[in-house]
Protein backbone atom coordinates (compact mmCIF):
# COMPACT_ATOMS: atom_id res chain seq x y z
CA UNK A 1 0.00 0.00 0.00
CA UNK A 2 1.71 3.26 -1.17
CA UNK A 3 2.18 5.52 2.10
CA UNK A 4 0.86 9.23 1.99
CA UNK A 5 3.93 10.46 1.27
CA UNK A 6 4.56 9.04 -1.30
CA UNK A 7 1.17 9.80 -2.51
CA UNK A 8 1.80 13.10 -2.50
CA UNK A 9 4.96 12.84 -3.93
CA UNK A 10 3.47 11.16 -7.03
CA UNK A 11 1.09 14.12 -7.44
CA UNK A 12 3.65 16.34 -6.94
CA UNK A 13 5.93 14.84 -9.60
CA UNK A 14 2.61 14.15 -12.15
CA UNK A 15 1.23 18.02 -11.57
CA UNK A 16 5.21 18.84 -12.09
CA UNK A 17 4.95 17.16 -15.63
CA UNK A 18 1.68 17.83 -16.55
CA UNK A 19 2.64 21.86 -16.12
CA UNK A 20 5.80 21.12 -17.88
CA UNK A 21 3.69 19.41 -21.27
CA UNK A 22 1.06 22.11 -20.68
CA UNK A 23 3.56 24.82 -21.22
CA UNK A 24 5.25 22.90 -24.23
CA UNK A 25 2.12 22.63 -25.97
CA UNK A 26 1.01 26.06 -25.35
CA UNK A 27 4.51 26.83 -27.03
CA UNK A 28 4.08 24.96 -30.07
CA UNK A 29 0.81 25.62 -30.62
CA UNK A 30 0.98 29.51 -30.81
CA UNK A 31 3.78 29.02 -32.91
CA UNK A 32 2.01 26.95 -35.65
CA UNK A 33 -1.02 29.31 -34.62
CA UNK A 34 1.62 32.58 -35.78
CA UNK A 35 2.60 30.29 -38.47
CA UNK A 36 0.11 29.34 -39.95
CA UNK A 37 -1.94 33.57 -39.64
CA UNK A 38 1.12 34.95 -41.23
CA UNK A 39 1.30 32.30 -44.26
CA UNK A 40 -2.90 33.29 -44.87
CA UNK A 41 -2.00 37.13 -44.52
CA UNK A 42 0.75 36.84 -47.16
CA UNK A 43 -1.82 34.69 -49.62
CA UNK A 44 -4.06 37.30 -49.18
CA UNK A 45 -1.73 40.47 -50.04
CA UNK A 46 -0.45 38.46 -52.84
CA UNK A 47 -3.92 37.69 -54.42
CA UNK A 48 -4.96 41.64 -53.54
CA UNK A 49 -1.63 42.62 -55.61
CA UNK A 50 -2.65 40.52 -58.36
CA UNK A 51 -6.38 41.30 -58.43
CA UNK A 52 -4.98 45.42 -58.58
CA UNK A 53 -2.34 44.83 -61.17
CA UNK A 54 -5.31 43.31 -63.15
CA UNK A 55 -7.96 45.80 -62.30
CA UNK A 56 -5.35 48.05 -63.74
CA UNK A 57 -6.00 47.84 -67.43
CA UNK A 58 -9.49 48.60 -66.95
CA UNK A 59 -9.14 52.23 -65.61
CA UNK A 60 -8.77 54.10 -69.09
CA UNK A 61 -11.79 52.30 -70.03
CA UNK A 62 -13.44 54.12 -67.49
CA UNK A 63 -11.83 57.37 -67.83
CA UNK A 64 -13.42 57.15 -71.19
CA UNK A 65 -16.68 55.09 -70.31
CA UNK A 66 -17.91 55.24 -66.90
CA UNK A 67 -20.58 52.86 -67.66
CA UNK A 68 -17.85 50.27 -68.74
CA UNK A 69 -18.21 48.64 -65.01
CA UNK A 70 -21.66 47.43 -66.10
CA UNK A 71 -20.46 45.87 -69.61
CA UNK A 72 -18.80 42.94 -70.77
CA UNK A 73 -15.79 43.95 -72.62
CA UNK A 74 -13.20 41.92 -74.51
CA UNK A 75 -10.07 40.30 -73.67
CA UNK A 76 -7.49 42.60 -75.07
CA UNK A 77 -3.80 40.93 -75.12
CA UNK A 78 -1.01 43.36 -74.71
CA UNK A 79 1.81 41.14 -74.07
CA UNK A 80 3.30 43.15 -71.00
CA UNK A 81 3.24 40.31 -68.62
CA UNK A 82 0.24 41.49 -66.75
CA UNK A 83 -3.10 39.23 -66.70
CA UNK A 84 -5.42 40.59 -69.45
CA UNK A 85 -8.49 39.44 -67.89
CA UNK A 86 -12.17 41.32 -67.00
CA UNK A 87 -12.94 42.11 -63.91
CA UNK A 88 -15.62 40.21 -63.84
CA UNK A 89 -13.68 37.22 -64.17
CA UNK A 90 -10.91 38.12 -61.72
CA UNK A 91 -12.31 39.04 -58.63
CA UNK A 92 -13.45 36.51 -55.91
CA UNK A 93 -17.18 36.97 -54.12
CA UNK A 94 -15.54 38.12 -51.53
CA UNK A 95 -13.43 40.71 -52.98
CA UNK A 96 -14.67 44.60 -54.53
CA UNK A 97 -12.86 46.47 -57.04
CA UNK A 98 -12.86 50.65 -57.24
CA UNK A 99 -11.78 52.81 -59.31
CA UNK A 100 -10.57 56.45 -59.01
CA UNK A 101 -9.46 59.52 -61.03
CA UNK A 102 -6.32 61.60 -60.25
CA UNK A 103 -8.26 63.56 -58.22
CA UNK A 104 -9.48 60.95 -56.15
CA UNK A 105 -13.55 60.62 -57.45
CA UNK A 106 -14.67 57.25 -57.87
CA UNK A 107 -15.45 56.29 -61.44
CA UNK A 108 -17.09 52.78 -60.34
CA UNK A 109 -16.73 49.73 -58.69
CA UNK A 110 -17.45 45.99 -58.97
CA UNK A 111 -18.10 43.11 -57.13
CA UNK A 112 -18.27 43.06 -52.88
CA UNK A 113 -19.17 46.73 -51.28
CA UNK A 114 -17.20 46.98 -47.86
CA UNK A 115 -17.41 50.48 -45.88
CA UNK A 116 -17.43 53.24 -48.35
CA UNK A 117 -14.15 55.42 -47.62
CA UNK A 118 -12.63 58.50 -49.05
CA UNK A 119 -9.78 57.33 -51.06
CA UNK A 120 -6.10 58.17 -49.29
CA UNK A 121 -3.53 57.52 -51.94
CA UNK A 122 -0.96 57.98 -49.46
CA UNK A 123 -1.63 54.52 -48.02
CA UNK A 124 -1.01 51.33 -49.42
CA UNK A 125 -2.67 49.01 -47.72
CA UNK A 126 -5.77 49.33 -45.02
CA UNK A 127 -7.26 47.12 -42.79
CA UNK A 128 -10.73 47.89 -41.43
CA UNK A 129 -13.24 45.27 -39.14
CA UNK A 130 -14.61 43.93 -42.24
CA UNK A 131 -11.66 44.18 -45.07
CA UNK A 132 -8.64 44.17 -46.26
CA UNK A 133 -7.89 47.25 -49.04
CA UNK A 134 -5.05 47.33 -51.43
CA UNK A 135 -4.52 51.22 -52.98
CA UNK A 136 -2.38 51.69 -56.32
CA UNK A 137 -1.35 54.14 -58.36
CA UNK A 138 -1.95 53.71 -62.35
CA UNK A 139 0.19 55.38 -64.90
CA UNK A 140 -0.12 55.70 -68.65
CA UNK A 141 1.19 53.66 -70.03
CA UNK A 142 0.07 51.00 -67.52
CA UNK A 143 2.95 49.84 -65.99
CA UNK A 144 1.72 48.11 -62.85
CA UNK A 145 3.74 50.71 -60.43
CA UNK A 146 2.88 50.39 -56.95
CA UNK A 147 6.23 52.99 -55.83
CA UNK A 148 4.20 56.01 -55.95
CA UNK A 149 6.70 57.24 -57.67
CA UNK A 150 6.12 58.88 -61.16
CA UNK A 151 8.10 57.80 -64.02
CA UNK A 152 9.75 60.49 -65.95
CA UNK A 153 7.69 59.91 -69.16
CA UNK A 154 4.40 58.55 -67.87
CA UNK A 155 1.46 60.31 -66.75
CA UNK A 156 -1.10 59.77 -63.35
CA UNK A 157 -4.14 57.98 -64.73
CA UNK A 158 -5.54 57.38 -61.57
CA UNK A 159 -5.93 54.94 -58.72
CA UNK A 160 -7.24 51.17 -58.28
CA UNK A 161 -8.40 50.11 -55.08
CA UNK A 162 -9.15 46.24 -54.14
CA UNK A 163 -10.05 44.93 -51.00
CA UNK A 164 -10.97 41.39 -49.94
CA UNK A 165 -13.53 40.07 -46.56
CA UNK A 166 -11.19 38.61 -44.03
CA UNK A 167 -14.22 36.83 -43.08
CA UNK A 168 -13.05 33.69 -44.48
CA UNK A 169 -9.51 34.08 -43.13
CA UNK A 170 -11.11 34.55 -39.43
CA UNK A 171 -13.53 31.16 -40.06
CA UNK A 172 -10.12 29.71 -40.96
CA UNK A 173 -8.08 30.75 -38.33
CA UNK A 174 -11.38 30.08 -35.80
CA UNK A 175 -11.08 26.39 -36.82
CA UNK A 176 -7.57 26.31 -36.52
CA UNK A 177 -7.86 27.75 -33.13
CA UNK A 178 -10.22 25.17 -31.99
CA UNK A 179 -8.40 22.35 -33.61
CA UNK A 180 -5.17 23.14 -31.30
CA UNK A 181 -7.01 23.82 -28.53
CA UNK A 182 -9.00 20.32 -29.02
CA UNK A 183 -5.94 18.72 -30.03
CA UNK A 184 -3.80 20.17 -26.92
CA UNK A 185 -6.60 19.19 -24.20
CA UNK A 186 -6.11 15.45 -25.74
CA UNK A 187 -2.93 15.16 -25.75
CA UNK A 188 -2.63 16.76 -22.21
CA UNK A 189 -4.76 14.09 -20.93
CA UNK A 190 -3.41 11.19 -22.58
CA UNK A 191 0.23 12.78 -21.44
CA UNK A 192 -1.46 13.30 -17.74
CA UNK A 193 -2.09 9.46 -18.20
CA UNK A 194 1.09 8.24 -19.07
CA UNK A 195 3.11 10.47 -16.50
CA UNK A 196 0.75 8.97 -14.37
CA UNK A 197 1.43 5.45 -15.06
CA UNK A 198 5.58 6.13 -15.55
CA UNK A 199 5.73 8.20 -12.54
CA UNK A 200 4.18 4.80 -10.38
CA UNK A 201 6.78 3.00 -12.30
CA UNK A 202 9.13 4.89 -11.12
CA UNK A 203 8.49 5.38 -7.50
CA UNK A 204 8.22 1.68 -7.14
CA UNK A 205 11.38 0.59 -6.96
CA UNK A 206 12.10 4.01 -4.79
CA UNK A 207 9.23 3.46 -1.87
CA UNK A 208 10.08 -0.65 -1.63
CA UNK A 209 13.79 0.62 -0.74
CA UNK A 210 12.58 2.96 1.74
CA UNK A 211 10.09 0.63 3.32
CA UNK A 212 12.65 -1.93 3.65
CA UNK A 213 15.13 0.53 5.25
CA UNK A 214 11.98 2.34 7.56
CA UNK A 215 11.88 -1.80 8.54
CA UNK A 216 15.21 -2.32 8.97
CA UNK A 217 15.50 0.82 11.36
CA UNK A 218 12.22 -0.05 13.63
CA UNK A 219 13.96 -3.71 14.11
CA UNK A 220 17.46 -2.62 14.50
CA UNK A 221 15.83 -0.03 17.38
CA UNK A 222 13.85 -3.20 18.43
CA UNK A 223 16.49 -5.50 18.81
CA UNK A 224 18.70 -2.59 20.74
CA UNK A 225 16.27 -1.80 23.00
CA UNK A 226 17.16 -4.86 24.99
CA UNK A 227 20.80 -4.76 25.23
CA UNK A 228 20.63 -1.08 26.19
CA UNK A 229 18.00 -2.30 28.93
CA UNK A 230 20.30 -5.01 30.22
CA UNK A 231 23.39 -2.36 30.30
CA UNK A 232 21.08 0.42 31.52
CA UNK A 233 19.78 -2.32 34.89
CA UNK A 234 23.79 -3.28 35.35
CA UNK A 235 24.71 0.15 35.84
CA UNK A 236 21.90 0.65 38.02
CA UNK A 237 22.37 -2.27 40.11
CA UNK A 238 26.38 -1.00 40.46
CA UNK A 239 25.69 2.26 41.09
CA UNK A 240 22.84 1.50 44.05
CA UNK A 241 25.80 -0.24 45.87
CA UNK A 242 28.50 2.46 45.45
CA UNK A 243 31.03 0.75 48.02
CA UNK A 244 31.60 -2.00 45.62
CA UNK A 245 33.10 0.28 43.14
CA UNK A 246 36.17 1.38 43.01
CA UNK A 247 36.05 5.97 43.59
CA UNK A 248 38.38 6.04 39.91
CA UNK A 249 35.22 4.02 38.66
CA UNK A 250 31.94 6.21 39.69
CA UNK A 251 32.40 8.90 36.62
CA UNK A 252 33.12 6.60 34.30
CA UNK A 253 29.63 4.57 35.33
CA UNK A 254 28.10 8.01 35.02
CA UNK A 255 29.58 8.04 32.10
CA UNK A 256 27.97 4.92 30.87
CA UNK A 257 24.92 6.12 32.47
CA UNK A 258 24.24 9.25 30.72
CA UNK A 259 25.37 7.48 27.14
CA UNK A 260 22.80 4.75 28.20
CA UNK A 261 19.78 7.33 28.48
CA UNK A 262 20.86 9.08 25.63
CA UNK A 263 20.96 6.01 23.20
CA UNK A 264 17.44 4.62 24.86
CA UNK A 265 15.75 7.92 24.35
CA UNK A 266 17.34 7.87 20.28
CA UNK A 267 16.13 4.27 19.61
CA UNK A 268 12.95 5.14 21.32
CA UNK A 269 12.13 8.22 19.09
CA UNK A 270 13.80 6.36 15.91
CA UNK A 271 11.26 3.39 16.44
CA UNK A 272 8.40 5.45 16.59
CA UNK A 273 9.26 7.88 13.39
CA UNK A 274 9.66 4.27 11.55
CA UNK A 275 6.40 2.81 12.72
CA UNK A 276 4.07 5.68 12.29
CA UNK A 277 6.31 7.52 10.01
CA UNK A 278 3.48 9.62 7.83
CA UNK A 279 1.15 7.72 9.60
CA UNK A 280 1.13 8.45 13.16
CA UNK A 281 -2.54 8.27 13.80
CA UNK A 282 -3.95 7.63 17.55
CA UNK A 283 -5.45 4.38 17.47
CA UNK A 284 -9.54 4.04 18.36
CA UNK A 285 -8.37 2.47 21.59
CA UNK A 286 -6.47 5.31 22.64
CA UNK A 287 -8.38 7.96 21.47
CA UNK A 288 -10.18 10.08 23.80
CA UNK A 289 -11.22 13.94 24.95
CA UNK A 290 -8.32 15.08 26.81
CA UNK A 291 -8.94 18.86 28.60
CA UNK A 292 -5.86 20.54 27.04
CA UNK A 293 -5.18 22.67 29.85
CA UNK A 294 -4.72 20.35 32.44
CA UNK A 295 -2.18 18.24 30.40
CA UNK A 296 -0.35 21.44 29.30
CA UNK A 297 -0.58 22.66 33.28
CA UNK A 298 0.68 18.78 34.52
CA UNK A 299 3.34 19.15 32.43
CA UNK A 300 4.76 22.31 33.27
CA UNK A 301 4.66 21.08 37.06
CA UNK A 302 6.77 18.51 35.95
CA UNK A 303 9.53 20.58 34.24
CA UNK A 304 9.74 22.93 36.90
CA UNK A 305 12.39 21.35 38.45
CA UNK A 306 14.56 21.20 35.29
CA UNK A 307 13.95 24.82 34.56
CA UNK A 308 14.75 25.91 38.22
CA UNK A 309 18.21 23.86 38.41
CA UNK A 310 18.94 26.04 34.44
CA UNK A 311 18.29 29.38 36.53
CA UNK A 312 15.19 29.61 33.81
CA UNK A 313 11.64 31.60 34.48
CA UNK A 314 9.11 28.65 33.45
CA UNK A 315 5.89 30.75 33.07
CA UNK A 316 2.19 29.77 32.14
CA UNK A 317 -1.28 31.32 31.56
CA UNK A 318 -4.00 28.97 30.05
CA UNK A 319 -7.08 30.51 28.68
CA UNK A 320 -8.41 27.98 25.68
CA UNK A 321 -11.01 25.88 28.65
CA UNK A 322 -10.66 23.52 25.02
CA UNK A 323 -10.79 19.99 25.04
CA UNK A 324 -9.30 17.95 22.30
CA UNK A 325 -9.27 14.10 20.22
CA UNK A 326 -6.41 12.45 20.59
CA UNK A 327 -4.17 10.42 22.14
CA UNK A 328 -3.02 11.90 25.44
CA UNK A 329 0.42 10.48 25.80
CA UNK A 330 1.28 11.53 22.44
CA UNK A 331 -0.42 14.86 22.85
CA UNK A 332 2.29 14.75 25.98
CA UNK A 333 5.15 13.98 24.16
CA UNK A 334 4.50 17.20 21.77
CA UNK A 335 4.28 19.22 24.07
CA UNK A 336 7.33 17.91 26.56
CA UNK A 337 9.46 18.02 23.18
CA UNK A 338 8.44 21.56 22.43
CA UNK A 339 9.35 22.01 26.24
CA UNK A 340 12.36 20.52 26.34
CA UNK A 341 13.81 22.09 22.89
CA UNK A 342 13.22 25.35 24.65
CA UNK A 343 15.01 24.92 27.99
CA UNK A 344 17.66 22.93 25.90
CA UNK A 345 18.22 26.47 23.94
CA UNK A 346 17.85 28.76 26.40
CA UNK A 347 20.31 30.15 28.82
CA UNK A 348 19.98 31.13 32.68
CA UNK A 349 18.20 33.82 33.44
CA UNK A 350 16.13 33.40 30.39
CA UNK A 351 12.49 32.94 30.45
CA UNK A 352 9.91 29.85 28.77
CA UNK A 353 6.26 30.86 28.97
CA UNK A 354 3.74 28.38 27.30
CA UNK A 355 0.39 30.06 27.03
CA UNK A 356 -3.14 28.43 25.47
CA UNK A 357 -6.71 30.05 23.73
CA UNK A 358 -8.67 29.01 22.07
CA UNK A 359 -9.85 30.51 18.25
CA UNK A 360 -12.89 29.47 15.60
CA UNK A 361 -12.71 26.01 16.38
CA UNK A 362 -9.00 25.97 17.24
CA UNK A 363 -6.72 25.51 20.44
CA UNK A 364 -3.66 27.65 20.00
CA UNK A 365 -1.16 26.25 22.04
CA UNK A 366 2.61 28.88 22.21
CA UNK A 367 6.22 27.75 23.95
CA UNK A 368 7.93 30.93 24.17
CA UNK A 369 11.28 31.32 24.92
CA UNK A 370 14.37 33.83 25.19
CA UNK A 371 16.73 31.41 23.80
CA UNK A 372 19.54 31.37 20.79
CA UNK A 373 17.03 32.25 18.33
CA UNK A 374 16.92 30.40 14.43
CA UNK A 375 19.11 31.71 11.97
CA UNK A 376 16.24 32.76 9.01
CA UNK A 377 18.16 30.33 6.33
CA UNK A 378 17.41 27.77 9.19
CA UNK A 379 13.84 28.15 9.74
CA UNK A 380 12.70 25.62 6.97
CA UNK A 381 15.02 22.93 8.79
CA UNK A 382 14.06 23.41 12.21
CA UNK A 383 11.43 20.32 11.89
CA UNK A 384 13.89 17.93 9.66
CA UNK A 385 15.45 14.83 11.61
CA UNK A 386 18.45 14.99 13.47
CA UNK A 387 18.61 19.25 12.80
CA UNK A 388 20.27 21.02 15.36
CA UNK A 389 20.65 24.98 16.01
CA UNK A 390 23.87 24.44 17.97
CA UNK A 391 25.19 20.59 17.34
CA UNK A 392 27.78 20.78 19.60
CA UNK A 393 25.92 22.45 22.33
CA UNK A 394 23.34 20.08 21.92
CA UNK A 395 25.61 17.14 21.70
CA UNK A 396 26.89 17.64 25.14
CA UNK A 397 23.29 18.37 26.58
CA UNK A 398 22.06 14.64 24.83
CA UNK A 399 19.97 15.92 22.38
CA UNK A 400 19.21 13.49 19.36
CA UNK A 401 17.84 16.13 16.69
CA UNK A 402 14.32 14.21 16.65
CA UNK A 403 12.35 16.04 19.01
CA UNK A 404 10.61 18.63 16.55
CA UNK A 405 10.21 15.80 14.03
CA UNK A 406 8.34 13.88 15.98
CA UNK A 407 6.75 17.33 17.64
CA UNK A 408 5.08 17.51 13.54
CA UNK A 409 4.32 13.79 13.60
CA UNK A 410 2.40 13.83 16.16
CA UNK A 411 0.52 17.52 15.35
CA UNK A 412 0.06 16.14 11.80
CA UNK A 413 -1.55 12.92 12.98
CA UNK A 414 -4.18 15.11 15.23
CA UNK A 415 -5.63 16.87 12.33
CA UNK A 416 -3.05 19.90 13.91
CA UNK A 417 -0.48 22.31 12.62
CA UNK A 418 2.95 23.72 14.35
CA UNK A 419 5.22 26.85 13.30
CA UNK A 420 7.45 28.25 14.26
CA UNK A 421 8.55 32.10 14.68
CA UNK A 422 12.22 32.74 15.60
CA UNK A 423 14.90 35.92 15.44
CA UNK A 424 18.79 35.08 16.38
CA UNK A 425 19.79 36.06 19.42
CA UNK A 426 16.00 37.18 20.73
CA UNK A 427 14.30 33.89 21.04
CA UNK A 428 12.12 31.34 19.19
CA UNK A 429 8.02 30.53 19.68
CA UNK A 430 6.27 27.49 18.38
CA UNK A 431 2.87 27.33 17.85
CA UNK A 432 0.59 24.37 17.67
CA UNK A 433 -2.87 25.04 16.71
CA UNK A 434 -5.08 21.62 17.43
CA UNK A 435 -8.62 21.32 16.41
CA UNK A 436 -10.98 21.60 19.56
CA UNK A 437 -13.99 18.24 19.58
CA UNK A 438 -16.32 21.26 18.86
CA UNK A 439 -15.12 21.96 16.21
CA UNK A 440 -15.51 17.98 15.44
CA UNK A 441 -18.97 17.82 16.27
CA UNK A 442 -19.73 21.04 14.36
Amino acid sequence: MTSPAFRALQWRLLLSSLAVLGLSLAATEAAVYQFVSHSLKQERDRQLIRLADAAAHSLPDLLKQPDAVSMQPDRVLDNDGDLDLPWQDLREPSQGIEWFNAEGDRLGQAGRSFVILPLDPVADWLRTDECWMLTVPVYTPSTGDRSHLKPADTILQGYVRVSESIESTEAELSRLRAGLVLGGLVALVGGGLGSGWLTRQALRPIEKSFQQLKQFTADASHELRNPLAGIKTSVDVMQSHPERVHPADVKKLAAIASATDQMTQLVDDLLLLARHDGNLTPLASQAADIPLDDLLEDLVDSFVPQADAKAIALKSRFQSGSTVRGDGVQLRRLFSNLLSNALQYTPAQGTIAVTSHSADGWAVVEVIDTGIGIAPEQISLVFDRFWRADPARSQREGGTGLGLAIAQSIAHAHHGQISVQSQLGNGSTFCVRLPTCDSFKG
